[in-house]
């Protein structure tokens, strides 16, 4: 019966918080279009989030196309389809490898930020602070954070698919003997408009994805050390897990 009992709870805390996440979700929409909207509050934080994640965003990008052009030779070359590996690298990165590979690194770096600068105001009561000074912290907290990251997520993937497609034709081209003309034209021939489209709306959603999720469990965190660490480890983890579910559902759209 214990077992039983233990299953049920579990079974119940998890409707419960799936309740609360899309409440939360719904307020997001609900005072989003409300006065007051802190306009320069919001372009800081977009200025911020963009500056701070362009080294790790880069560095992701130029590896995964190295890497990528690498891997492919090694398979394609058994069945003499060398010339395939510009197309390879070119669509593996904007329709997936691009958007999924930001979305988790962007989630490790800005979304455990989120969750630990909100969780910290909560335990040190600076969001009561807000609320006496009549202040919607909603929109001070929440909708700056969401609106940046979903902005600034198809920005990314578009520097992770320019810097990877570039790593991979440095590999190619001066380490396995490719030539440069051939390669650039066979990139550019393969690649489609909804190639490219379709990473970047699987990039909107996931910067939705780690903006909420990472403003919730920073919102409602439990107090002291222990609530920042757990609110912090919660929205990298349960981020991580939605990019990759909510991948294989656009990915079934867009196929």
């Amino acid at each position: 019966m214990q077992f039983i009992e233990s299953i049920g709870a579990t079974t119940l805390n998890f409707i419960r918080v799936i309740g609360k996440i899309v409440l939360f979700i719904y307020l997001f929409f609900r005072f989003i279009f409300k006065p007051k909207f802190y306009f320069r509050h919001n372009l800081k934080y977009f200025i911020e989030i963009f500056i701070s994640s362009i080294p790790i965003i880069a560095l992701t990008g130029i590896f995964s196309g190295m890497v990528l052009a690498l891997q492919s030779y090694t398979g394609f070359s058994r069945f003499s389809a060398e010339s395939a590996i510009p197309n390879i690298v070119v669509l593996t990165l904007t329709r997936e490898l691009g958007p999924v590979l930001t979305g988790l690194m962007i989630s490790a770096r800005v979304g455990s930020a989120i969750a630990a600068e909100i969780a910290t105001m909560r335990v040190t009561e600076q969001i009561d602070a807000l609320k006496t000074l009549n202040t919607n912290y909603f929109n001070y907290l929440v909708t700056p954070r969401v609106l940046s990251l979903t902005l600034a997520m198809p920005i990314f993937v578009t520097i992770v698919d320019f810097i990877g497609v570039a790593g991979g034709y440095l590999v190619s081209v001066y380490r396995l003997g490719f030539n440069e003309n051939m390669y650039l034209i066979n990139t550019i021939d393969f690649i489609s408009f909804s190639d490219y489209l379709s990473g970047v709306i699987k990039a909107t959603v996931f910067g939705f994805i780690i903006s909420i999720i990472s403003c919730y469990n920073g919102l409602y965190s439990k107090k002291g050390a222990f609530g920042v660490g757990s609110a912090t480890t919660n929205a990298v983890v349960i981020s991580s897990i939605l990019i990759l579910i909510f991948n294989y559902f656009l990915t079934e759209v867009f196929f």
